[in-house]
Formats: C-alpha cells, structure tokens, sequence
C-alpha cells in the first residue's frame, strides 16, 4: 500500500522559514515525479514545486520561485520543501503527491497525481 506522509507544517510569523517533509513508501517510486500542492482556505488546491526521483529537473510555481526549494532524499525515500521568506498568503494545508511518471513526460500543467498524503497545515501570522 502506497502513503505519503507529510510533516514539519506549523504557525510561523512573516518573514520566518519552515521545512516540510513527505515520507514515502509502499513502492519504488524511482519513476514517479513527486510534488507539493497547497490548498487555502476556500480556495481551490494549487501546484506549489515538483521534482523527480531521478535526474535534476524541478518546477517551481511563480509565486513561490526564489523562496520555496524542493528536494529529495532517495535513501530515505523523503522529499521535502524548505520554505524561507514565508507570507501570509502562503497559509494552506501541504498536500505532498505522487505521479508514475516513467518517460519524464509530465509536467506541472499535466500533473494529476495517483497518491497524496493527507496534508500539513502551514500558517503565516502577518
């Protein structure tokens, strides 16, 4: 059975940092590319960063460019998203997701994970 476990979410004031992190197991995951999704309140669940297990290649959503980076950790099968110069509207439930991905066809217009974990709440305090 496949699950994605996200931890690290929490309450942090304007300006501060918070690292996420999504363990993963139940299959090899080595041809999946694996992406953060955020969900506000009364709003639709966004793409926030992706990456794959293999290679170097990463998306960033334009909102988050140059303060979010998204890593992964094969050994431990662990992905995770440091998040520095965090804002106000950056306060959502973190969703981490898992897409097969064998070809490196997908993208972050494309993406419709299979698995997602039940999420972390971030909250950023003006």
């Amino acid at each position: 059975q496949v699950t994605l476990v996200e931890s690290g979410g929490g309450l942090v004031q304007a300006g501060g940092s918070l690292r996420l992190s999504c363990a993963a197991s139940g299959r090899n995951f080595g041809s999946h590319i694996m992406a953060w999704f955020r969900q506000a309140p009364g709003k639709e669940r966004v793409f926030v960063s992706a990456i794959r297990w293999t290679g170097t290649t990463t998306y960033y959503a334009d909102s988050v460019k140059g303060r979010f980076t998204i890593s992964r950790n094969i050994s431990r099968a662990t992905v995770h998203l440091t998040m520095n110069n965090l804002k106000p509207e950056d306060t959502a439930v973190y969703y981490c997701a898992a897409e097969f991905d064998p070809f490196f066809q997908v993208t972050p217009d494309t993406l419709n994970p299979k698995y997602w974990g039940q999420g972390t709440q971030v909250a950023v305090s003006s």
